[in-house]
């Protein structure tokens, strides 16, 4: 029986770069794409991939939220966290939202094959470079986007949601998404904790 695979990148030529590696082996089955968060659930509705690679940052909500979010609608599926980097603090809370593994977005189709049949296993799945960023101490300053920046400057300058939203012409959906995203990125309790983490690891000045 064949593994379906799906996945959810807003990038076409991350898309594309994992079709074209796996579309023609014979045990597996290409079922399509999504470019959100949203897309994506709206696709789950009515199918169901045995497999999703999953890009950790989504423009309208974080990759990390969808996981949880896929986890507790289709626990049956599996999904492997996608990104560029190998932020360990990423890794955990991919890896603490239920995903199955990460692997970067340099894999080989060798290590794409091989992640799908560990998973399908039951087992976990991490690249050599997101194993070795585990085990180092955790001192790194967490990856945070342009856009997670901007909605951080305004969160610090005091302006609600809703202004935010307003200000960068985003759905406050979006600037919730984003705030969720600080607050586990730099695993702050609170809106006051969040900016003393930021302005302590220089994230904002």
């Amino acid at each position: 029986m064949k593994t379906s695979i799906f996945i959810v990148d807003d990038h076409y030529m991350v898309i594309e770069g994992i079709r074209s590696l796996l579309q023609y082996e014979n045990d597996l089955e290409w079922l399509g794409h999504a470019t959100s968060a949203a897309s994506c659930l709206s696709f789950l509705q009515n199918s169901r991939p045995d497999v999703i690679f999953m890009d950790v940052n989504l423009p309208d909500m974080s990759g990390i939220d969808l996981c949880r979010e896929v986890r507790t609608q289709y626990p049956s599926i599996w999904i492997l966290g996608l990104s560029t980097f190998n932020q360990q603090s990423v890794i955990r809370n991919m890896m603490d939202k239920g995903a199955s593994g990460y692997v970067l977005k340099n894999a080989t189709k060798k290590e794409l094959l091989t992640a799908i049949a560990t998973v399908k296993t039951g087992k976990n799945y991490l690249s050599l470079e997101a194993a070795m960023s585990l085990r180092e101490p955790t001192t790194e300053i967490p990856l945070i986007t342009r856009r997670e920046k901007e909605v951080l400057q305004l969160i610090a300058d005091g302006l609600t949601n809703v202004e935010i939203a307003d200000k960068l012409f985003v759905s406050i959906t979006t600037v919730n998404s984003h705030r969720k995203s600080l607050l586990e990125k730099l695993d702050a309790r609170n809106t006051a904790a969040l900016i003393g983490i930021a302005i302590k690891a220089g994230i904002l000045p």
